[in-house]
Order: structure tokens, then C-alpha cells, then sequence
């Protein structure tokens, strides 16, 4: 079942609520200020972006500024493909923070083309998420992105061409975790922490300019450590 309700008015908003297995769902909002929501929603106050199920395959396309995407994901078998083109826009999603489904195969890309914009995502908080792919590519200045894994075969690739961007990535779980960092540009600030319980994590790094700070933390006795 799928419930798609926009709010009509000087910017867009679009509230889902997905239940049901193999749902394929396209959604793209082209100006500024718009929401597609989910936490913390404001302006007209909607509530979910929620998605419950197995094998689901999300499109996002959101074209300006000062944008929201807001929400909860709880799938199995989840495909993920998020586009963002402007700046100050703000992405936070929880894939099955309850460990309802689990997270498991989850297939998740992300572009990102602008300025300033801030990026939170928790996958698989309490759940595990096996064999799950997640992809960032990142052009622009001044970018946060911050992204927690519960490791259970994972891989992340993350892609960043620009200045003053910052990375926090968490990885925990009890299976192996793979995290590769490819960054071109300045006054960069990473803080990257692999605490797979018992488990092996690979990291690979490579930078290129100048200025910055570089934390890496690698704990297999799955403690929480801080950069």
C-alpha cells in the first residue's frame, strides 16, 4: 500500500507511507525549500517518509536549495538512488533502526553536486546489515556528511572532489567491514572508526591536498572509541 500526499502552497512537500513488499517508488522535486518527509519534518508538519518492506527500490531527485529529505526505511533488499543538485540541503534517514526487517542487501548510491549541504545517514542501527553496498560521490565545498554502518559484510566507497568537506563514518557490527576514502581538495576533516566486534575491517585512504585532520580508529574488540 502506498499513500502519497503533496502539500500544496509556495514550496512542495511530499509525505509517503509505503507498506508492502517490491515497491517501486520515483520521486523528484526540482526548486528550493522542499521537503520530502519524514524526522523532523516542518513547514505544513508532515509526517512519514516511511517505507516498510522487502526488495524496495527508491529514486530521489531533489534539483535546488535548502531541500529536506526526511525519513525512515525499513527493507530487506533495499535499493537506494538519491540525487541532490544545490546547496544547504539536508539528507537524515534511518534504514530499520528497530531491526524490523533487517538491512540486509542493501544497495544504496548517493550523488551529491552543491555547497553546504549536510548529510546524516544510520544504516542498519540495530539490525545487521549483510552484504550491503553504499556509495557516496560527492562534488562541492564545504560538505558534512556523517553515516553509521552495523557491519555485516559491508562495503562504503565514498568519493569527495572539494574544500572544507567533512567525513564521520562509524562502522560496528560482528562481521567484516570494507571502507574506502578517495578525496581530492583542502582543509579536509576525516574521522573514520571500525570497531567490528571479532571481525576484520579494511580501510584504505587516498588524499590529495593540503590542510586538514585525519582521524582513523580501528578496534576490533567492538569498544566505543572516539576520534
Amino acid at each position: 500500500m502506498l499513500s502519497a500526499l503533496p502539500t500544496y502552497g509556495a514550496d512542495n512537500e511530499i509525505y509517503v507511507d509505503q507498506s508492502g513488499a517490491t515497491a517501486n517508488i520515483d520521486l523528484e522535486q526540482l526548486g528550493s525549500a522542499n521537503i520530502i518527509g519524514g524526522l523532523n519534518s516542518v513547514a505544513g508538519t508532515l509526517t512519514p517518509l516511511d517505507l516498510d518492506g522487502t526488495s524496495l527500490t527508491l529514486d530521489i531527485n531533489q534539483i535546488g536549495d535548502t531541500n529536506k529529505f526526511l525519513g525512515d526505511i525499513l527493507a530487506d533488499n533495499f535499493t537506494g538512488f538519491f540525487e541532490f543538485d544545490g546547496s544547504g540541503n539536508n539528507f537524515t534517514i534511518q534504514v530499520d533502526p528497530t531491526n524490523t526487517y533487517g538491512a540486509d542487501g542493501s544497495d544504496v548510491n548517493v550523488d551529491v553536486t552543491g555547497d553546504s549541504n549536510t548529510f546524516t545517514l544510520d544504516l542498519a542501527t540495530s539490525a545487521m546489515s549483510s552484504n550491503t553496498d553504499l556509495d557516496w560521490i560527492i562534488n562541492g565545498d564545504s560538505n558534512t556528511f556523517d553515516f553509521d554502518i552495523n557491519y555485516d559484510g559491508a562495503t562504503s566507497y565514498v568519493d569527495v572532489d572539494g574544500d572544507s568537506n567533512t567525513v564521520n563514518f562509524t562502522g560496528s557490527g560482528y562481521a567484516d567491514g570494507y571502507f574506502y576514502l578517495d578525496q581530492t581538495g583542502s582543509s579536509r576533516t576525516f574521522n573514520i572508526i571500525q570497531s567490528s566486534t571479532l571481525a576484520s575491517d579494511w580501510l584504505k585512504i587516498l588524499s590529495t591536498g593540503s590542510n586538514g585532520t585525519v582521524c582513523v580508529v580501528q578496534n576490533d574488540g567492538g569498544t566505543s572509541t572516539g576520534c
